[in-house]
Parts: C-alpha cells; structure tokens; sequence
C-alpha cells in the first residue's frame, strides 16, 4: 500500500511569473490550514490587481509572434505536456500527500483518482497538440476556403479547492496544448499542489511566461483576472454567484470569452427495477464522495415508491458503516470539510431540513474530531420546496425523495435552476433512454444494469450522454481554447 510522505516540505509559497519564484507586489501573505486539524500550514504570497499586471505582460510577451513559444513545432508542445505529465507521475506520491494536507481529502483517493485524472489529462491533451485540423469549403466559383484553428491567445484560469490539482491540469492541459498562454489563480484555501506545479512546467522546459500562477484571494485577483484588457479568455470553476460576476466582468471589459463550470444540484433517479445493491451504494458514492464536495454530487435522490422503504433502509446502513477519521489514514473514507465556513453552512442546511419536516435518519452533526469534520447524514422524506432539496450543499448529506411515475420525476428532476448532471438506474434500456433524453442536463449517465451490460454511475465517471447546448446547463466539459 502507497504512504505518504511523511513531514512533507513546503517548497513553493511563491508567486510564479515567467517560470520564476517571486513576491507579491504588496508584501502581503495570507495563511493556509490543513482542515483535518484546523492548523496553519504555511503563509502564500497574496498576489493583488499589481501582480495580475506583471503576469499578463509576461503572458502576452510569450504569446507574441517570433517567441519561442509561438514557433514551436506542435508535436514539440505535445512533447512538453507529455514530459510534464512523467514529472507529476514522479513526484505522484509527495503531491498526493501536499494535497491531503492541504485539501482534507483522503491520501489513497488523492493519489488513486486526483493524481491519476491529472497525469492521463495532461498525456490526452498532449496527443491533441498536432492533431487540431481545419476545413475545406466547398463554395461556388473559383475560390480555394478554409478555416484555420489558431490560439485565443492569453487565458486567465480561476480553479476550485475542491480538486486543486486535477482542475490545474483540466484547466492548464487544454489551453496549452492548442498553443495558448495562461495565467492560474489556484483557490486561496489550496494553493499548494498548484504552486508545486510551477516547478515542474519550468522543470519540464515551457518558455518563460507561458504559465504564471497567482495565488490570491476572488475578489482581488480573481477579479483583476476577470476584468483584465490584456487577457482573452477566462475559465472559471466554482460557485454559480462568482461565475455570474465573471461573466459581467468578462463583457464589461473587452467582451472575453467564458468558460464556466458552476454549482449543480443534480438528479439521481432510481427505479423500482433498478438493481437495488448497486443503486444503494453508487448513489452512496455519487454524494459522500470527496465529503460530498462535488459540483456533479447526485444529492437529489429520486426513488421510485415501490422500493423506497427498502432503498432508505440500505441507504443508512450505508452511511452509518462509513469511516470518517484522518486523510492520512488508509481506512478513511471521508475527510473533513474544506473549512469552518463551509462546514457551518452545510450544518446550517441539516439543521433547515429538520425545522422543514424532513427525516433525519442518521448523522446530522459536527463529528468530535478535531478539524472541521460532519457526520454522514442522509434525510428521508424530502419534499421539493426544501431549502436541502433546492439549496447546493456541497457536503455529505443525502435526500433521499419518493416518486411514483416516469412522468412526474422528469418534471420533479427538471424542476431545478441547476442543469449539471443527472442519472438514471434502471433495468430497462428504453426507460434509460427516455429520461436520460428527456432530462434537462449537460452530461446524463444512465445505468443499465443486466446479465451484459453495466455503466456506472459516480465516481467512475463512464458518462453516455453528453449535451453541452442543454437550455439549463450551466456546465461545458469541452474546453475551447482555439
């Protein structure tokens, strides 16, 4: 079995602008917590609208015709992602342990599911770097048309603290490959992983400049980014609130493009055919996992009426036999939450759903560990106007929720300012189809469980649909970065 490193060494608390360490402009530092203790790690250098400014000269000096950057061979980009991805699998076992520390997620999932997502997307998106085609188009007359995809040219990349590093590598990966620039403001409360990364693009030989990383707060940095003249393009994962004010920014600036992936509060609908064992525990999975601080968590359980008694009854048991205790431990399941704030906003939810008339079948508490740790809670008998059932929490907390017909879950499920994802267990294909067509959702994942045929739903991530022009999606796995 993989350890951790133990007393791992802080490297890099630095800001990183054209592949070297600097202060912020300011002078100022803000502190990092391991939110399994509630400890300080460490002091970051807290970049500011100054640093923004410094790292978007250096952005735009790479990207500018005649760089080394810009007449670099494709297949060579290809070559620097695929190197960077072999010095991430090499430091694997100390960024698993950085992360853990820093995120408060177990060890064994920071290295089996964040470490591993992120080297395959670093080598996928390095494939990709000779491979970005144009068209031909046929036209009347005698006129030779075509398209060419070139880079957007500088993008400004704000990522999560629910997944530091994968959403680094999602982020960076795709942009790079396609011969961009960019300039990363990892989330304040996990800077670390991102910051260690820095090493290694320099490590791994990308030209000055082409990646800068700044380690700060939303509403400076973040927002310096967003409303930054000098920069083309924002991508932006985290809260619906924060991507609204993106999304001002980016047209109140120079109408730069967007990408954001936001909240969700997404279906998970279990019919009475469903192979039940299986319906139990990834419906467990698709909301406890990474103590239930996902964007794509399936939190709004949909069970139909005939097995619900039976579902709930499973569903808790399951709970109850979940190990929450230290990161660094190899029978955890369960981590703390990120934070005090975030784990007094998901108490506060637990504690609505109870005044509202809802179940509490298990949990519902802080646990007694130091750090800042909930109990996995599961509510029965949820109705729709709950704040649980309409409200993301963002932690381990299940509703479980009764329906009788395919016609009123469709329109239960759809009934949502959420559109992220959605799933489906069922036996029977054309039911599969049928809700998984009729539900408003960027990616829908139907699991069909016979003698032949499995598709899984969380955390495997075997996805079977995927809708990017879903009226209500508010998500877009295709990263446009040409």
């Amino acid at each position: 079995m993989p350890s951790p490193v133990p007393n791992p060494e802080i490297k890099y608390t630095k800001i990183f602008i054209g592949n070297e360490w600097q202060d912020s402009a300011s002078g100022k530092v803000f502190p990092t917590y391991n939110p399994a203790t509630g400890e300080k790690i460490c002091d970051v250098q807290e970049a500011d609208e100054a640093d923004v400014d410094k790292a978007v000269q250096a952005a735009r000096a790479a990207f500018v015709l005649g760089s080394p950057w810009r007449r670099m061979d494709a297949s060579e980009r290809g070559r620097l992602l695929g190197r960077l991805a072999d010095l991430v699998e090499r430091d694997s076992a100390y960024l698993a342990t950085l992360e853990s520390l820093d995120s408060g997620k177990p060890f064994l999932s920071a290295l089996f599911v964040d470490l591993q997502a992120t080297i395959r997307t670093l080598r996928y998106y390095a494939g990709w770097a000779d491979k970005i085609h144009g068209l031909t188009i046929p036209t009347d007359g005698d006129y030779f048309t075509f398209t060419r995809n070139e880079p957007i040219g500088v993008c400004g990349q704000i990522i999560p603290w629910n997944f530091p590093l994968m959403m680094t590598a999602w982020k960076l990966a795709p942009a790079l490959s396609c011969g961009n620039t960019v300039v990363l403001k990892p989330a304040e409360q996990t800077p670390l992983t991102c910051l260690y990364m820095g090493t290694l693009i320099k490590e791994a030989g990308f030209p000055p400049g082409v990646v800068n990383i700044l380690p700060g707060y939303g509403p400076t940095a973040g927002a310096a980014i967003a409303s930054h003249m000098g920069i083309d393009k924002v991508a932006f994962t985290g809260s619906t609130e924060v991507g609204k004010l993106i999304q001002e920014a980016a047209g109140k600036s120079n109408l730069k493009r967007i990408t954001l992936e936001l909240g969700g509060k997404s279906p998970n609908i279990i019919f009475a055919d469903a192979d039940l064992d299986l319906a139990v525990e990834q419906a467990h999975q698709g909301v406890f996992f990474n103590s239930g601080q996902c964007c794509t968590a399936g939190s709004r359980v949909f069970v139909q009426e005939p097995i619900y008694e039976e579902f709930v009854r499973r569903s808790v048991e399951r709970a109850k036999r979940r190990v929450v205790g230290s990161p660094f431990d190899p029978t955890t399941e369960q981590g703390p939450q990120i934070s005090e704030k975030q784990r007094s906003h998901i108490l506060d939810l637990i504690h609505s759903g109870i005044s509202e008339g809802a179940q509490l079948e298990c949990g519902g508490k802080a646990c007694g560990l130091m750090g800042f740790y909930v109990e996995p809670t599961v509510f029965s008998n949820v109705a729709d106007d709950m704040r649980i059932a309409k409200e993301e929490i963002f932690g381990p907390v299940q509703q479980i929720m009764k329906f009788k017909t395919i016609e009123e879950v469709i329109e239960r499920a759809n009934s949502s300012d959420y559109g992220l994802v959605a799933a489906v267990f069922t036996t029977d294909l054309n039911k599969a189809m049928t809700v998984s067509t009729a539900i408003q959702a960027g990616t829908v994942c139907p699991s069909v469980c016979t003698k032949t045929t499995e598709a899984i739903f969380f955390p495997s991530q075997k996805i079977c649909f995927k809708r990017v022009n879903s009226k209500k999606c508010n998500c877009l796995f295709v990263c446009v970065f040409c």
